[in-house]
């Protein structure tokens, strides 16, 4: 009778330890199925999103921003399209930032190169080029909306090339240092600048002062372990299937410069790390991509950061109204001491393993 109850009492220990492994092996698998990165291959959308800009709503979204584009789809030319996802890699169109093209510029022109951001005063901030081929006096914009999805109301210009005094001023970058302090970066292929701006983000202050030569555009700058890297475009970004877009990035201790390439060059003299060109040959699948570049930069759940860009399809480089097709790309940066780089320095063509979203 005795050995029968201890036995009982040690099948009842293993019962509890039993449930308690399976209790620490389905949390432990619960947090590795949340955190698992799903595979993907690029592009992530089409047919086109130019110059992307991405960021992370508070209804756990990450809403993406494009060039105005005709996309064929009987819609006309979308106004700044918005799409959204939950990890990165699946994107459905949400709406166009506007329904009506703003009206403040004279001679008017396309919406490029949007740069969204999150403010303190709660709201979402997009920066927006407005500018035609070969225009005179492009101008950057700013919109503002409570949602990342908008509505977004227009505030006008920040300011026109000939108000700040560089040509061809497109292709705005909002960034905010830890100081508090915000600042605008912008440029193509007449020297990179940046100015700081007011608290409501609205105005500039002070001078503007330049970080790069006319050898690129496309500015995209980020602060890491006490360096800040300027991410730039350089080459022809729409040229179809003889594009020559690639990525270059510098470094500097101060945001305002000198930024220096790997070999200590100043990007101000010609200098510029490679870190993202074309393929050299096909991926397995057969594709092959050219052109890569005006990129953005953007953290998932796991504190690696990506680099998504656009690029072209060597075999299916164009739009049905002749305008180069600049799908959506994304690939993992790779940080090796202290500088970033990409994979092969090339698009992926590969299946490869996504972002860690919670």
């Amino acid at each position: 009778m005795i050995k029968e109850r201890e036995e009982n009492v040690k099948d009842k220990k293993r019962i509890v330890y039993t449930l308690a492994s399976l209790l620490v092996i389905g949390a432990i698998g619960g947090v590795w199925l949340l955190l698992r990165p799903e595979r993907y291959q690029n592009p992530i959308f089409g047919p086109t999103f130019a110059d992307p800009s991405i960021i992370k709503g508070s209804d756990g979204y990450y809403y993406a921003y494009g060039t105005e584009d005709d996309w064929g789809d009987g819609h006309g030319p979308h106004l700044i399209p918005i799409i959204r996802s939950k990890d990165l890699i699946h994107w459905t169109f949400y709406r166009d930032a506007f329904a009506q093209k703003p009206g403040w510029k004279e001679g008017g022109g396309g919406l490029w190169a949007p740069d969204i951001s999150w403010h303190q005063d709660g709201k979402y901030y997009l920066y927006y080029a407005f500018s035609i081929w070969g225009d005179p006096n492009p101008a950057i914009g700013v919109a503002t909306a409570a949602k990342p999805g908008g509505p977004f109301t227009d505030h006008g210009p920040l300011f026109t090339s000939e108000s700040i005094g560089v040509d061809n001023s497109i292709d705005p970058q909002f960034f905010q240092d830890e100081d508090g302090k915000s600042y605008l970066f912008w440029g193509s292929f007449h020297g990179i600048y940046g100015v700081q701006l007011t608290d409501d983000g609205l105005h500039t202050v002070g001078q503007k002062f330049q970080i790069a030569d006319t050898s690129y555009e496309a500015p995209y700058v980020i602060k890491r372990n006490g360096f800040y890297y300027l991410f730039v475009s350089a080459g022809t970004c729409c040229d179809g299937e003889n594009s020559t877009y690639h990525v270059r990035v510098g470094r500097s201790e101060s945001v305002k410069g000198p930024y220096k390439d790997r070999k200590g060059i100043p990007l101000l003299e010609g200098g510029g790390t490679t870190i993202l060109a074309f393929n050299e040959k096909p991926g397995k699948n057969g594709k092959q991509f050219v052109g890569p570049g005006h990129n953005a930069i953007v953290t998932d759940d796991k504190g690696n950061d990506w680099i998504v860009y656009h690029a072209i399809d060597e075999d299916d480089p164009r739009l049905l109204n002749g305008a180069t097709k600049r799908p959506l790309m994304i690939d993992p940066i790779i940080w090796e001491d202290g500088w970033p780089s990409v994979r092969n320095q090339e698009p992926s063509t590969d299946l490869t393993e996504g972002p860690y979203i919670k």
